[in-house]
């Protein structure tokens, strides 16, 4: 094969300055427009550093920032204290029902975080069921409501994914590892923070940022069940909505400053992952044993009650859907009720659900391949610009991405706002770095040589990538694209900012039937939502060949 180091105009030189052309559109240019709204004064047409000034000056809007940086930090200390030992034991350990287990840890992680908010309001909020039995019975409960709240449910939403992602590396962990720490009295607990955490670092450090990410731009959680304590995306969701129809470059203001932030960490964690980044190669990966007698009842009795507790909002908001509703107000008595007023009421929102994420899937699973087989086979300069471009939205915060896109086409000759199409591109933009990572790490397993041996039987080049490369990645891509799929249908941040009556989606009809006070609605819609879930993690779990989840 030519040499690929360099830039040539064939068909793979197209396909790269298309998409560097499709980034530029829809990616930096709503950057830049908010950027240049930020500092650009609607009233003289001048320069102006006011919008920044004003948010740090003024302790209501400087304060939310560092109670989402505590919130953020508490949420990936704890997400990763309860993620990483339940990654250990079921890597360790066999565990009855364990394949039901990872499903609903995925579950839990994978519906939206707001409706864990509702549905710990439900339970443990001023009249819910867990505070209202304690009460009776003489104990008081800690408020919901508040930092501890965010943080709680911020945490069971989020340490799935630290779950994940320890768990795939526990896989390349090898077992003669395991074995020299005991033999020189180094076991359990001890060699679990002694030896496997060491090892698994990176991975933890990447799965903390994730969290941290998450956290830092989660805005429905703290919305619900904030009430005082006021946090940073709430101000940038309400400052925007506010300044709609008027002057948004305080807005704009804020939304940049969330940029530099999540920039920030995530430099900041590429350079310590980097610093501790080693390679691990299972020769004998980790065998899965009976737990003894004496650990047996801990082992299971940590990892069920930790499932439980992470799946009981789902499955009591499910309870919940089925009640009997008087008006707003659950009565006594089941009926569906909810069910019937939520198709008849919201069953454009469950087709958009299905639609918009569709479309989008189908633009990330083509973009996905091509750009991983440029990052892979064609290394450039112009490749690496790809790359690059295509981790940007890793690093900026969904509503912030929603707004740069509503105001950057909010005008002739590109007037998407309001359309279907706008929110299935910002789907694509937010969702493709996902699945390019796991296109791009099948990839890299597949010897080069197998396509070389097709170009020189005759074969063109786009004839081996789409009949030799594409299907020996398949087994990547479908999971890819699956897993991408399960967090566009809970997709909330964007959606929030961008949808209208014809494009509202099941998890804006939950917010906003939360909001209204319409509990059986919501909770109808919510269980629809979390079906819709575990159907797509059953479907991944089928393609997937029944193996484990992990990341």
């Amino acid at each position: 094969m030519k040499d690929n180091s360099k830039f040539r105009l064939d068909i793979w030189g197209t396909v790269t300055l298309c998409t560097i052309a499709v980034y530029l559109l829809f990616l930096i240019y709503p950057m830049a427009h908010l950027m240049q709204q930020s500092v650009y004064d609607a009233q003289t047409g001048q320069f102006t550093m006011a919008n920044f000034v004003k948010f740090f000056s003024k302790s209501y809007y400087f304060d939310t920032l560092l109670n989402s940086f505590k919130v953020s930090l508490a949420a990936t200390v704890l997400s990763i204290a309860i993620g990483t030992p339940l990654a250990y034991l079921f890597s360790v350990f066999k565990i009855r029902g364990k394949s039901v287990l990872n499903i609903l840890i995925v579950v839990a992680s994978m519906s939206a975080p707001f409706i864990g908010a509702y549905s710990w309001i439900l339970l443990l909020g001023r009249s819910g069921v867990v505070t209202v039995f304690f009460r009776k019975i003489g104990i008081v409960l800690p408020d919901i409501y508040g930092f501890g709240g965010i943080v709680l449910v911020m945490s069971l939403q989020l340490f799935p994914l630290v779950f994940l992602y320890a768990r795939g590396a526990l896989k390349n962990i090898d077992n003669s590892l395991i074995e020299a720490a005991n033999n020189l009295s180094c076991s359990g607990v001890k060699c679990f923070f002694k030896v496997v955490v060491p090892l698994i670092m990176p991975t933890l450090l990447a799965a903390g940022l994730l969290v941290f990410m998450r956290s830092f731009a989660d805005f429905g959680t703290p919305m619900l069940i904030g009430e005082g304590y006021r946090t940073f995306p709430v101000v940038l969701y309400t400052e925007f909505i506010n300044e709609v129809g008027g002057n948004d470059g305080f807005a704009a203001a804020i939304a940049i400053i969330a940029i530099v932030i999540t920039t920030v960490v995530f430099l900041i964690q590429k350079y310590i992952s980097n610093r501790n980044a080693f390679a691990l190669n299972a020769l004998h990966p980790i065998e899965e044993q009976e737990p003894r007698a004496g650990k047996k009842l801990l082992v299971y009795l940590f990892s069920y009650l930790v499932v439980a507790v992470a799946i009981l909002p789902q499955v009591y908001v499910t309870y919940t859907s089925f009640k009997k509703t008087s008006g707003k107000i659950f009565v006594r008595g089941y009926s569906l009720s909810s069910y019937e007023s939520a198709f008849s009421k919201m069953g454009k929102s469950i087709q958009n659900t299905i639609v918009i994420p569709f479309l989008s899937l189908n633009a990330i699973v083509l973009l996905a391949v091509l750009i991983a087989y440029l990052v892979v086979r064609r290394r450039n300069a112009l490749t690496s610009t790809v790359d690059i471009l295509s981790m940007i939205p890793y690093i900026v915060p969904g509503t912030v991405l929603g707004i740069a896109l509503l105001t950057g086409f909010n005008q002739k000759p590109l007037m998407l706002s309001g359309t279907m199409l706008i929110m299935v591109v910002a789907l694509i933009i937010r969702r493709l770095p996902y699945t390019i990572r796991s296109s791009v790490a099948i990839l890299q397993q597949i010897p080069v040589s197998i396509e070389e041996a097709a170009v020189s039987l005759g074969a063109s080049k786009m004839k081996v990538f789409f009949r030799v490369t594409v299907p020996m990645m398949a087994a990547g891509i479908v999971s890819g694209a699956i897993l991408s799929w399960v967090t566009m249908i809970s997709e909330l941040s964007t959606a929030i900012i961008l949808y209208t009556g014809k494009t509202k989606t099941l998890t804006v009809a939950v917010y906003t039937e939360v909001v209204r006070g319409n509990y059986g609605v919501a909770a109808a819609l919510s269980s629809i939502l979390t079906l819709l879930t575990v159907i797509s993690l059953l479907v991944f779990n089928k393609v997937n060949g029944r193996r484990d989840f992990s990341l």
